[in-house]
């Protein structure tokens, strides 16, 4: 397949249009959230907002933020990941959406508490130890702590709840709840780090209670048009090989409780998008919870954007097969939307770029840029 070929099949798909029910973008790039730690004591300032707004301005469809955390004490180990309350952070936000919108573009935050992930004695609370279903650590599954009180539970579902709140009061235009990735909300999807027996405890689709009230309790916050995202994964990092599902009807049974709870769009997370999610199909991850809920879905996972994709319209020799398998699962319709990560965080012109056919001006990713808000 020519460059100018593959560079033209690329830009019909990447850039028509998406409109849902409570979502409509001018096109399919989702900046994926990113975790930068430039926001001391918790407070984004002007360099977030100019961050973000830069990627407004040059066509991403939809940006979503980095990771930020709910207010509960135990929610992060980092003191310079933003907070998602108190009057500092939430005003820093509220310039971050003024900023974005100004540009025309549209954000929404990624709400986040991660759990045992938390280490004993970090900041900005070293006192407050990890806290988890069962008190075990994800890579470890040692005790840290004891499991969380059920009024423990109902403590952090409202802080989620409040989040959503703040979110929709500060003018986003959604929310994502991160239950990926081995954070609090995966630790009870995941029976390794859910032992309990009462009722956040159990079979898979009773380990879904906890996320289910959460979504609920958010859903309650913002309102019935107020879209929700939930990021899932079936991979952990502890265990790259694991799965919640162990079949579609599994995964069906999952989902159902968590689209009746409220979730709009599901953001599928794996480590490689171009793989079947289950034997005897070529659907992904993305393309199965898509097929089975019938809600939109957000695909991300090693999508190469940054070198593969760049490259092979720039004449040199690259693998082009998973860049053809990606236009053809979006142009099929087996998922929504494509989430961009390091692509973007080290280039904010990335998708105008790409767009225009001006990839000799791309900058390549180095780990440098992970040093700077670029």
């Amino acid at each position: 397949m020519g460059t100018q070929e593959n560079h033209s099949k690329t830009i019909e798909a990447l850039f028509k249009p998406f409109t849902s029910e409570k979502l409509s973008l001018a096109n399919r790039i989702v900046m994926a959230p990113m975790t930068r730690s430039f926001s001391p004591d918790g407070v984004p300032g002007p360099n977030v907002a100019a961050y973000y707004r830069r990627r407004a301005e040059n066509n991403v469809g939809l940006i979503i933020t980095e990771g930020t955390m709910i207010n509960d004490l135990a929610a992060t180990g980092n003191p310079n990941v933003p907070n998602f309350h108190g009057e500092a952070a939430l005003n820093g936000w509220a310039l971050v959406v003024a900023e974005v919108h100004a540009a025309g573009g549209k954000i929404v935050p990624q709400i986040w508490h991660v759990g045992t992930d938390r280490k004993i004695g970090n900041l900005p609370n070293p006192e407050e130890l990890p806290i988890g279903p069962s008190g075990l650590d994800m890579s470890t599954l040692a005790k840290v702590n004891e499991p969380m009180s059920e009024s423990r539970i109902e403590s952090v579902i409202k802080a989620y709840a409040q989040a959503a709140a703040d979110a929709k009061h500060l003018g986003f235009d959604g929310v994502e709840i991160h239950g990926a990735h081995g954070y609090l909300i995966d630790q009870f999807f995941w029976n390794k780090t859910n032992e309990r027996t009462d009722r956040y405890g159990g079979d898979l689709v009773k380990r879904t209670r906890f996320a289910v009230e959460v979504i609920e309790a958010c859903r309650l916050a913002v309102g019935p048009d107020f879209p929700i995202i939930l990021r899932i994964s079936q991979w952990k990092p502890s265990e790259y090989t694991a799965k919640l599902a162990q079949n579609p009807e599994e995964l069906a049974q999952f989902l159902a409780p968590l689209v009746a709870a409220g979730v709009d769009v599901f953001h599928c997370s794996t480590r490689r998008f171009w793989e079947p999610e289950f034997e005897g199909s070529d659907l992904n991850f993305a393309g199965w919870v898509k097929k089975l809920t019938g809600k939109p879905t957000i695909t991300v996972g090693s999508i190469g954007l940054d070198n593969e994709f760049t490259s092979s319209f720039s004449g040199q020799q690259a693998d082009t097969a998973n860049i053809d398998t990606l236009i053809e699962k979006l142009e099929q319709g087996e998922f929504d939307l494509v989430a961009v990560g390091r692509a973007l965080l080290v280039d904010p012109a990335w998708s105008i770029k790409i767009r225009d056919g001006r990839t000799d001006e791309l900058i390549p990713f180095t780990t440098a840029a992970f040093q700077t808000l670029s």
